[in-house]
C-alpha cells in the first residue's frame, strides 16, 4: 500500500505548478493521507488529489513515494482505481 505523488509539472491556479496524489491500493488510504497532509476534500477529482507544489516536499516527508507522472498513472490503472471522466453525448 503506497501513496504516490508525481512532480509538480501541471500549471494551475494561483500561478502554481501542481502534482497528483494517488494511492495504489485504495481510495480510503488516499483520503486518510490527504487528511494528514491537510489537503481539503475539494482538491479530490475522481481518483486523485490535485496538490500545489508547496505541498510536494511535505507529502514526501510524510511517506508519499515520488514517481514520474507516467509511473503514477500506470500504477493507478494497475490497482483498478483509475476513474475516467464520463463522456456526455449531449454535451457540445
Amino acid at each position: 500500500m503506497t501513496v504516490l505523488i508525481d512532480p509538480p509539472d501541471w500549471p494551475g491556479p494561483r500561478g502554481l505548478m501542481w502534482s497528483h496524489l494517488v494511492s495504489d491500493s485504495s481510495l480510503e488510504e488516499l483520503h486518510a493521507f490527504a487528511a494528514r497532509l491537510g489537503v481539503p476534500g475539494r482538491a479530490f477529482d475522481r481518483d486523485h488529489y490535485d496538490v500545489p507544489e508547496t505541498v510536494h516536499a511535505r507529502a514526501v516527508s510524510l511517506g508519499a513515494e515520488p514517481v514520474s507522472s507516467r509511473e503514477l498513472l500506470r500504477r493507478l490503472i494497475a490497482a483498478g482505481l483509475r476513474r475516467r471522466k464520463r463522456h456526455d453525448p449531449g454535451a457540445t
